[in-house]
């Protein structure tokens, strides 16, 4: 190891600088990703946001990143319906594809019911509960 490097610790990340690196290297070995970003949102009729899902699509796979509803509108099929807008958006782009993760205190029945099959698992994270890693083919 080179001396006269420091290795130090930072209060804000450098995203930019360590993200476009990985990124860069990630395209030399797999090719462009064609990233892109969805989101929808469900809108009460004053305009308050009371959930949506996010995601993004590359490698021709949607990547569902974060999804919630207030609880008042849970049970309704808001979840159901963002997490098909999320899918045929993704299809659309090409994506053959689905991945998310969700925790055991989350809604893993929900996507498991959405046709999501369970392909990895981490034990007690948080403690006392599991993170599962979901896929599907779209």
């Amino acid at each position: 190891m080179n001396e006269t490097y420091e290795i130090e610790a930072v209060d804000s990340p450098e995203w930019s600088i360590i993200g476009g690196g990985i990124s860069t290297f990630n395209q030399q070995q797999a090719g462009p990703d064609s990233a892109k970003n969805l989101c929808f949102v469900v809108k009460a009729p004053d305009g308050e946001v009371m959930g949506g899902v996010i995601g993004t699509t590359y490698w021709n796979w949607l990547s569902v990143e974060l999804m919630w509803l207030k609880e008042e509108m849970r049970g309704q099929g808001y979840g159901r319906k963002l997490l098909t807008l999320a899918e045929e958006e993704g299809r659309r782009r090409g994506a053959t594809h689905a991945h998310l993760d969700t925790f055991s205190f989350q809604a893993p029945g929900f996507y498991e019911k959405q046709g999501y099959q369970v392909f990895g698992e981490l034990k007690d994270f948080p403690p006392g509960h599991t993170r599962y890693y979901m896929v599907k083919e779209l």
